[in-house]
């Protein structure tokens, strides 16, 4: 199984009924070798038109963010969702219908292998980390899952949406020690200048 294999398959997904107002799948975009993931919520309207993950203004923020920390969906990175298919009026999606997608998302894990993944927003980390988080208090704690290091952050469209710019300070936060722990493990995209002797 490859990438090109399980996007043909979530394709002609109906495993719930999201399936029935979508206009295309959006699988996820980004490199299959990529030591990056980030996982967001679901896609939106533009997504749904585009079949791509994070392309409106979320999206473009989202852009800013990663080349800040050189990071970029189309060299180093790798960008997917935890469902596939728009939710009527961008809602949250339910229960049933993340885990009837979620399998979709583990493969997308197990064929890209990245060493680090960001959840963006509240969603995602629950459904990749715990139930229980609460976005708000955990932003910004790395956790270790069976040796990938995992981020919670907030979602891009949350920042939009921030009018005392409080959330974006704390998400750039975020994006910067993403950075540094990048460069931790050896893994960081962005040329190293090393001082001579």
């Amino acid at each position: 199984m490859d990438l090109e294999t399980l996007r043909t398959q979530c394709l002609s997904c109906t495993r719930c009924p999201l399936h029935t107002t979508r206009t295309n799948v959006v699988f996820g975009q980004g490199v299959p070798t990529a030591e990056v993931l980030f996982v967001g919520e679901g896609p939106g309207q533009s997504e749904d038109e585009q079949g791509l993950p994070f392309v409106g203004r979320s999206g473009q923020l989202l852009d800013k963010y990663l080349f800040a920390i050189d990071l970029d969906r189309n060299q180093n990175c790798y960008i997917a969702n935890i469902v596939k298919c728009r939710p009527p009026h961008n809602r949250v999606p339910e229960a049933f219908e993340q885990n009837a997608c979620l399998p979709y998302l583990r493969a997308q894990f197990v064929l890209v292998r990245p060493k680090i993944l960001v959840c963006l927003g509240a969603t995602a980390a629950k459904a990749v980390i715990r139930p229980d988080l609460r976005i708000t208090r955990e932003r910004g704690i790395w956790v270790d899952k069976k040796g990938t290091q995992i981020l919670p952050t907030y979602h891009p469209s949350a920042l939009l949406r921030d009018e005392t710019g409080e959330k974006k300070r704390e998400a750039w936060q975020d994006m910067k020690a993403l950075r540094d722990r990048m460069k931790e493990m050896g893994i960081y995209p962005g040329q190293e200048v090393e001082a001579d002797g």
